[in-house]
């Protein structure tokens, strides 16, 4: 079965971190079998693990000896028999992907193991014993498989009731919904076998060997994960998988009643982050040179560093919870760019690091199958660096620290950027960009009301449109129909009702929208 990831990654550790590798001379079941449990039982949230037997190590740094062993031909057709009895040792039942790999000439035998749905899971202490042998539950410290005992095996034993939402399985979610082309493209820049297969497999085939399905032999269904990252419109099965861009020109408190919405940002939740990045680079990433009077070097800098935006979106997708039906907003002030998810960070994280923000460590992740695919992207690290990255980058920059914000019970996560300090009002001389934004003749950008009205704009045209096929359609169901937020339904709708283009008749629950202008 091929891999979903290239061999030479793993041989090189250029995407895959060392704690999730595990590499042996040769073939021993006993030893092999405590890190095929202990990669199953994920006690990290890492995404699982990898174990490439036929591959001896350098001892002291650990490094993959090239040319490697490798594994005799004759011997692999044994191994893998040998494997089909193991996995029935292990409790839950727990079967790892196994393929055959070639390098330097050489048979080596990969063992991928998933994080598995039905964890703690557990394996005799040496699974070729004839008379049986004891049972322990193994986990991951550093780079070896460790028994787990007291506190943490309790904590082990809690994961049962956490399987990450992007784990789980979906019967919602058809076949026909999955992308080849994304599919394809994904394997592609990952350089795995598998791309080759697209066109000559069924695709549930190659889905399968990526160990996205889940469920017994006569019920498979596709898991969540599998929708985010290979479906064109995910929101079909995750309300609100989008990103909104608002603009507030002269700022959110001063006036929030100018502002209009700058993009609505849809697609497969790496389309999503590729296409917000390109967004905002190109409307809101300017570089500026300066001349200080007392010295005679200039000055450059970048009224967003362009790195602190890429972690700060691709974390907002990433982490957000894709059960609740909001959409990822990012808010652009004079001052800065906020980026809001909901669902806040783990409990594992306390309220003072939050504080700091400095660098924010979870034990537990909402999506890691999901983070392990944009970490093989190279769209995020996923070793927590994600907020000291950010702060750096501003640093250099000459900017001001980046600042986080969630509530009491954890149910959003906000990051502001802040504009560099030099840059000023860059909001007016975004509509020198955009040819749909209109400008003033003082040269600042008109209100919402004032482009809805003269430009009509697709959101404003949106919301009359229902009004007009149903006037009795609420807010809810027009944020579900036009696919924007319930917050910029009422806002635009606020706006509509003061300068009287719509009005309401009778009462919340039994009245109706009346459009008093065309």
């Amino acid at each position: 079965m091929p891999l979903a990831i290239n061999i030479n990654d793993l041989l090189n550790k250029q995407k895959i971190e060392s704690n999730r590798i595990e590499f042996k001379k040769g073939w021993n079941p006993a030893n092999i079998y405590h890190s095929v449990c202990a990669f199953a039982n994920d006690f990290d949230d890492l995404g699982g693990g990898y174990i490439v037997v036929g591959v001896d190590t350098d001892n002291k740094t650990g490094v993959a000896i090239r040319p490697v062993e490798g594994i005799p031909v004759e011997k692999i057709d044994g191994v893998l028999q040998e494997m089909v009895g193991y996995n029935n040792k292990i409790a839950p039942y727990y079967m790892p992907r196994t393929s055959v790999e070639e390098v330097d000439g050489k048979s080596v035998l990969v063992i991928w193991c998933p994080a598995g749905i039905n964890r703690p899971y557990s394996v005799p202490e040496n699974v070729t014993a004839k008379n049986g042998s004891k049972e322990y539950f193994y986990i991951r410290s550093g780079t070896s498989s460790i028994i787990a005992k007291g506190e943490v095996l309790d904590e082990l034993r809690e994961l049962a009731s956490r399987i990450p939402f992007d784990e789980r399985g979906n019967s919602n979610i058809r076949l026909e919904d999955i992308s080849t082309l994304l599919l394809r493209e994904y394997l592609v820049k990952v350089g795995s076998k598998l791309a080759s297969d697209i066109n000559v497999k069924p695709l549930h085939e190659i889905l399968e060997q990526m160990d996205l399905y889940v469920g017994p032999k006569e019920n498979r269904v596709l898991r969540n994960v599998a929708a985010m990252m290979f479906c064109e419109n995910p929101s079909k099965y995750f309300k609100r998988t989008q990103v909104e861009i608002v603009y507030f020109p002269e700022g959110r408190l001063n006036n929030p009643s100018n502002l209009y919405e700058g993009a609505v940002i849809t697609g497969s939740v790496p389309q999503i982050i590729d296409r917000t990045l390109e967004y905002l680079k190109r409307m809101l990433v300017l570089q500026s040179i300066i001349k200080p009077k007392d010295d005679y070097r200039s000055k450059k800098f970048y009224t967003y560093p362009y790195q602190a935006l890429e972690e700060s979106v691709t974390n907002s997708l990433y982490h957000r919870d894709y059960r609740e039906w909001e959409p990822v907003v990012i808010t652009v002030e004079p001052k800065g760019i906020t980026i809001q998810n909901v669902g806040g960070p783990d409990r594992s994280i306390s309220a003072a690091d939050i504080s700091r923000c400095e660098i924010l460590v979870s034990k537990r992740y909402r999506n890691r199958r999901l983070g392990e695919y944009l970490k093989e992207l190279d769209m995020t690290e996923g070793r927590s660096t994600g907020i000291p990255t950010i702060q750096n980058v501003l640093e250099n920059n000459g900017s001001s620290r980046a600042t986080v914000v969630t509530d009491e019970d954890r149910t959003f996560f906000r990051i502001t950027i802040p504009c560099h300090e030099a840059a000023g009002n860059i909001i007016a001389d975004i509509a020198h960009k955009d040819d749909s934004l209109k400008v003033s003749r003082r040269g600042v950008l008109k209100s919402a009301l004032q482009t809805a009205l003269e430009s009509a704009p697709k959101s404003a045209l949106k919301i009359l449109e229902q009004i007009q096929n149903n006037p009795q359609v609420t807010l809810t169901d027009i944020a579900n129909l036009t696919g924007y937020s319930r917050r910029w339904v009422a806002q635009t709708m606020k706006q509509l009702q003061e300068h009287n283009i719509i009005k309401r008749v009778g009462p919340n629950k039994t009245g109706y929208w009346e459009i008093i202008n065309n």
